[in-house]
């Protein structure tokens, strides 16, 4: 855990390279880990503000939050100008020079201030070595070594899904490019995801009946008696919907004895959701009732784009 104040000058910078609306980035900032709720102020202010409500919350690790956020930014530079077609649409600024010079400020504001940003997302204070994505710990030699929990491995596999689509989607020339638009297309980027972690996952297992009727489960975890279930996020009518068929499926989870536990991974690249935080408020907890329980933990991605 990293409490390090971020100083004023390092949030400033970094509001100013955010782009987005109110909504986008707030929901940004809520997959990033800041602690809400977000303040009613004027779009820079409220970044920058934020931003220091993270670095002076001693229970928040503000460089993870912080390398989050910029994340994208730093990683994913905007395509090359098209001089001739910039002319006729009447495009003077070449993208590419204005993304260089935003990049150099930040990148000189941090190191001014002791810190130094490592390709995707990790940020350090100057002077320590390189960090490792994650620290593991050496577990059963069927499954490798990994993060010391489960739940670290899924935080880390789920919130990166954005990360490992990008290789997959800006592929090198004549390669055809992935897309992930459909809930299938998640699964299986998830699912390979998983694979190099956990031995055991059964995908597509069907869950006790509720209502007259039963569902697939999308992967039991059955040595940790875990069940993930994504959701990929077509439309903003589809957005209302997200919440009220993730409470038909806990109701299935809840009854399945190898389900106590429940993650809810729901992929919303075009930030329909308009209230991430309530829908993760009202969802997450423990479900009980005497034909059984199940602990729901609800994860939402979604990129700045």
């Amino acid at each position: 855990m990293s409490d390090i104040r971020l100083p004023v000058a390092v949030c400033s910078a970094v509001a100013e390279v955010l782009n987005g609306s109110h909504d986008a980035l707030n929901a940004m900032f809520e997959t990033a880990g800041a602690p809400g709720p977000p303040p009613d102020l004027a779009h820079h202010s409220k970044w920058k503000t934020w931003l220091q409500r993270v670095g002076n919350d001693p229970e928040v690790d503000s460089l993870f939050v912080l390398g989050n956020l910029i994340e994208e930014f730093m990683d994913l530079p905007p395509l090359e100008s098209n001089g001739e077609l910039d002319e006729f649409l009447g495009i003077s600024t070449d993208p590419v020079k204005e993304y260089s010079k935003r990049k150099e400020r930040l990148v000189k504001v941090l190191e001014e201030h002791g810190f130094r940003y490592f390709r995707g997302g990790r940020i350090i204070p100057i002077g320590q070595h390189e960090p490792i994505v994650s620290d593991t710990t050496v577990q059963n030699s069927s499954e490798g070594s990994k993060p010391s929990s489960i739940e670290d491995l899924l935080k880390i596999i789920i919130r990166g899904l954005p990360r490992a689509m990008q290789p997959l989607v800006h592929r090198r020339k004549n390669t055809p490019a992935l897309s992930f638009t459909t809930e299938y297309d998640i699964q299986d980027l998830l699912h390979s995801q998983l694979r190099p972690w956990i031995s055991d996952i059964r995908p597509e297992e069907f869950t006790p009946s509720y209502a007259g009727s039963n569902t697939r489960m999308d992967f039991l975890l059955p040595a940790h008696n875990l069940v993930i279930e994504t959701k990929r996020v077509r439309d903003k009518h589809h957005a209302s919907k997200v919440g009220d068929e993730l409470i038909i499926d806990i109701e299935h989870y809840r009854r399945h004895q190898k389900s106590d536990h429940l993650w809810c991974v729901i992929y919303d690249p075009e930030l329909y959701i308009s209230n991430p935080g309530g829908m993760i408020s009202d969802l997450e907890g423990t479900r009980s009732t005497p034909e059984g329980s199940v602990n729901v933990k609800v994860i939402i991605v979604g990129t700045s784009a």
